[in-house]
């Protein structure tokens, strides 16, 4: 491996770390009290700001049960399933159903049924742009200044730079939905049939 190859390879292993949490529903200061290492260094790691110490990526990847092949970008991850399923924040249910670390990814989750009338979700930012559809359920988007309630077949998509945050809309069951991340400002590419008349190479 050349300096340059190992350079491109620790630029890429900032953005897989951070994929990698994320697959796995964890917070910066969750792998921080289980690692020792300190928000302030992960943030600077999954954004590029700082390389990543040899004794970091092995943490990390044990922490995030992903081998140093996935992380070097040299190997897929290995196939989701129902084990992979986590519980986090107020019983959330996050499922991965994308194969690999970094880049455009996907998971479900379930947020759980409430009893009383919930209070505005907690927000957050960061980089990269997110697409949501809900599958089940009235689910309550607050993004940035607005209050958004999605329900089945809605989709939002926003720059998750912007302040946003979701919870159960209120008593009545539980809440699914789909979530399309690109930690880079990756987005979807809708791609229509042309009209009728239209020439396709033209457009």
């Amino acid at each position: 491996m050349t300096d340059d190859d190992m350079a491109d390879t620790l630029a890429a292993m900032g953005p897989r770390l951070r994929a990698a949490r994320e697959r796995r529903g964890a917070t910066l200061t969750a792998v921080s009290c289980a690692t020792g290492i300190s928000p302030s260094t992960l943030s600077r790691i999954e954004t590029g700001r700082r390389k990543p110490t040899l004794e970091a990526v092995l943490q990390l990847a044990k922490e995030y049960g992903v081998s140093l092949d996935e992380l070097a970008g040299a190997a897929p991850a290995s196939e989701p399933s129902t084990s992979t399923t986590r519980r986090v924040g107020d019983g959330k249910a996050v499922l991965p159903l994308t194969r690999y670390v970094g880049g455009l990814h996907a998971h479900k989750h379930v947020l759980p049924t409430v009893q009383d009338p919930p209070a505005r979700p907690r927000q957050v930012a960061h980089n990269g742009w997110e697409w949501l559809c809900v599958l089940y359920g009235r689910l309550w988007l607050a993004l940035g200044d607005q209050d958004l309630i999605l329900r089945a077949g809605d989709v939002a998509e926003f720059d998750t730079r912007s302040p946003h945050g979701v919870a159960n809309a209120g008593p009545g069951g539980p809440v699914e939905y789909l979530i399309m991340f690109g930690p880079q400002g990756e987005r979807l590419r809708p791609r229509t049939p042309p009209a009728p008349g239209l020439d396709p190479v033209a457009q």
